[in-house]
């Protein structure tokens, strides 16, 4: 290849240097290069459409305001026009517009699992957690907008390892700079074979003036058509600015050429800081050893095979024998040799157009490993059966719904005891009751020891619920569990003694059974017995009635003896409705207490559990398709 190294042109390239008020290292870099000079290109017109060429002539000068990259553009002889030259990318009113990119089934389906993912979790985790899920997903969206018929390719490598030579090597002519001064390459420099790439351009922030197109080659053109090279600063540069520059573009680019060369190709801080966090983005990765000129014999393969072992410790899978991998190769940027090959293999995967599905596939598998402590947990999760049971028992023990139940049962037997009781052992307890003392202070201090006893009760029976439903939870969806019981807590055993004062004993006197009015009528004609007896004899001691003992002692016998006979019959027969009437009360208070706990605190914790098992899903969905492009 020759490149044009005209007189007149070289001075021009000078003197636009000097009118470009924003020209900086980058600018110097292309212009002192004395194997090409930057050049203007017109985008391509169609036949025959001399008005828009007209057009074209005229505003120039806006074109070149729009892309002017320190150089100001100059017409050049014909002979001139004829070398090959690398000319500055310029967009016109015939630019050509790519078609967006389109992400295949699977990996649509794990971006969107992705995007679920996050939202689900972002009031639930730290920002910091979720960053690096969230910039995959603006980056993908923001990919997907763009051209996806190109391929982006950063070549990347450290001080001297020779990378911008072979970026120039790539290119067919010098367009970044190369020399003993370093670092040599001050900001990334892209180059593009074909048309619609400057919206991929200017997504990585290359200004206008560092955007070149290689040599007119038909034949390399034809073999890189869709390849876009960008050629990084040292990403070990004592610049901090250059090593921002590297580490900003290697987040967006499709694919990365790492350039080492025979000395520092072990370096741990490309391995430790680079090439191993990498290591999930083996597909879309070239490791090339330059400057194999310089080793002698067989120690290209020597050095080759330490090259491929040290990757392997970095778990970078290499793509040997059709395996899916890193391509390693070896060449000499300076004197051609395995440049050809290098050529081919870019010249294939850039056809394909698989890298950017591929490199967005890999993010997504990256942020999928940040969250695998988070979501990755071989423990089952969520509130079993026996631990609701447990809940439910303990807010019942706190509400008193035993002692309840045995309230409701004991009030059913006094109720079943005045109704069929004889009379005079009702009017013995009725003054039996009014010899009562009046409720003094000791109950009121024991219905405060019971209400404090009760609410501990409650604590308990929540920080119960709490452990078992964050159990083998991530720290940070285990506290918001704790934190959604926590909150339900909150006057919960205040509700409950509302609870229990309107679940408890129903107003009125409890339910009687069908004998009871028989029952009833006995016992009154027991003490009407009692009654016609005991007046028959003083009508016959008074002189009322003839004297006759036996029909008026029998009557108070039977009367005597069948009352309290009636009330113990009585007594058992209310025995079994006392008891199902305590017990009904009982689970009315026990079903209460548990609904009231339900709505409180095991709903809220178990939505949290929900949408964590949904956040599982989703991130099942993320780690479980393969991914690719079309």
């Amino acid at each position: 290849m020759t490149a044009v190294t005209d007189e007149d042109q070289t001075d021009h390239a000078q003197d636009a240097v000097s009118e470009d008020e924003d020209g900086g290292p980058a600018e110097d870099e292309a212009v002192k290069s004395g194997d090409a000079v930057d050049l203007v290109e017109d985008e391509p017109e169609e036949p025959g459409d001399e008005h828009a060429r007209g057009e074209d002539r005229t505003d120039s000068s806006d074109f070149s305001d729009a892309w002017d990259d320190g150089l100001i553009a100059r017409r050049v002889n014909e002979a001139a026009a004829a070398e090959p030259v690398a000319v500055v990318e310029t967009r016109g009113s015939g630019a050509q517009i790519a078609a967006p990119l389109a992400y295949d089934g699977p990996l649509r389906s794990r971006l969107d699992a992705l995007r679920e993912l996050v939202g689900l979790s972002r009031t639930r985790l730290d920002s910091r957690t979720l960053a690096e899920a969230g910039r995959v997903l603006d980056e993908a969206a923001a990919r997907r907008r763009l051209s996806g018929q190109h391929t982006v390719v950063a070549i990347a490598g450290a001080t001297g390892s020779g990378k911008s030579q072979l970026f120039n090597a790539l290119a067919g002519v010098t367009i970044s700079e190369t020399g003993v001064r370093r670092p040599t390459t001050a900001a990334p420099i892209a180059c593009s074979w074909s048309d619609g790439a400057a919206s991929l351009i200017e997504r990585l922030g290359i200004p206008p003036r560092l955007r070149r197109r290689p040599v007119q080659n038909a034949e390399m053109e034809a073999q890189l058509r869709g390849l876009v090279l960008v050629d990084l600063p040292d990403h070990d540069s004592a610049a901090v600015q250059h090593r921002e520059h590297v580490d900003r573009i290697l987040d967006l680019v499709d694919a990365v050429i790492w350039v080492v060369d025979p000395e520092k190709y072990a370096d741990a801080v490309l391995h430790e800081r680079y090439l191993r966090p990498m290591a999930g983005h083996a597909e879309v990765m070239f490791v090339v050893l330059n400057q194999t000129d310089r080793l002698p014999g067989e120690a290209t393969e020597q050095v080759l095979d330490d090259l491929r072992r040290l990757l392997d410790e970095d778990g970078i899978a290499l793509g040997e024998y059709g395996e899916p991998g890193a391509t390693v190769l070896a060449l000499s940027a300076l004197t051609g040799d395995g440049v050809g090959e290098l050529r081919e293999t870019l010249g294939q995967f850039v056809t394909e157009r698989g890298a950017p599905g591929r490199r967005i596939s890999a993010d997504v598998d990256a942020a999928a490993w940040r969250l695998r402590s988070v979501y990755a947990t071989g423990r089952r999760t969520g509130l079993s059966e026996e631990a609701r049971d447990e809940f439910a028992v303990r807010l019942a023990d706190a509400v008193g719904a035993t002692a309840a139940g045995e309230a409701a049962e004991r009030a059913w037997l006094r109720n079943a005891n005045r109704a069929c009781g004889t009379p005079w052992l009702r009017l013995w307890r009725w003054h039996q009751d009014r010899l009562e003392p009046a409720t003094g202070r000791l109950p009121l201090r024991a219905q405060a020891d019971e209400e404090a006893t009760a609410r501990q009760r409650v604590e308990q029976a929540v920080r119960m619920v709490a452990d078992r439903a964050s159990a083998g939870l991530a720290p940070p969806w285990a506290q918001a569990v704790r934190e959604a019981a926590a909150r339900g807590s909150q006057g919960l055993p205040e509700a409950l003694d509302e609870l229990a004062a309107r679940a408890g004993l129903p107003p009125g006197r409890p339910p009687r059974p069908g004998w009871w009015p028989a029952a009833v009528f006995a016992q009154a004609s027991m003490t009407l017995l009692q009654i016609v007896g005991g007046l028959w004899l003083v009508g016959q001691i008074a002189g009322f009635m003839a004297p006759n003992l036996g029909v008026p002692v029998l009557l108070m016998v039977v009367g005597i003896i069948g009352g309290p006979l009636v009330e113990w019959s009585c007594q058992m027969a209310a025995r079994g409705p006392a008891r199902r009437y305590g017990m009904e009360a009982e689970r009315r208070l026990r079903e209460a207490a548990a609904g009231c706990g339900r709505a409180r605190v095991l709903d809220p914790v178990a939505a949290e559990l929900l949408r964590y098992r949904e956040v599982r899903e989703q991130y099942g969905r993320v780690l479980g398709a393969e991914a690719g492009v079309r």
